[in-house]
């Protein structure tokens, strides 16, 4: 494999957490808008993106392939509890 393509397998692995990331915050934000109006959307989005990977990269290791439907369920559910801890458990603690 050459290294453009193992430069697109790698951007394609991680899109999904990207992706989700984003759309989480930006729903975050617009459904609690006033309570989340401190938080940056972009800091909410990294967060859960960040922590979107990390399961991504734990389902590669667990499962030992991409693309288990348990791996993207368990990452939506990291990519909230990461959301709610980033816009409303860190400031209050």
């Amino acid at each position: 494999m050459d290294p453009i393509t193992a430069f697109w397998h790698i951007i394609d692995f991680f899109l999904p957490a990207v992706g989700v990331g984003a759309v989480a915050a930006a729903l975050a934000k617009l459904l609690w808008r006033r309570e989340l109006a401190a938080a940056r959307w972009l800091r909410l989005a990294l967060w859960a993106a960040a922590a979107a990977a990390l399961v991504l990269f734990a389902g590669l290791v667990v499962f030992g392939r991409d693309g288990k439907i348990a791996t993207y369920a368990a990452m939506v559910v990291v990519a909230g509890v990461t959301l709610w801890w980033a816009g409303f458990g860190a400031r209050r603690a």
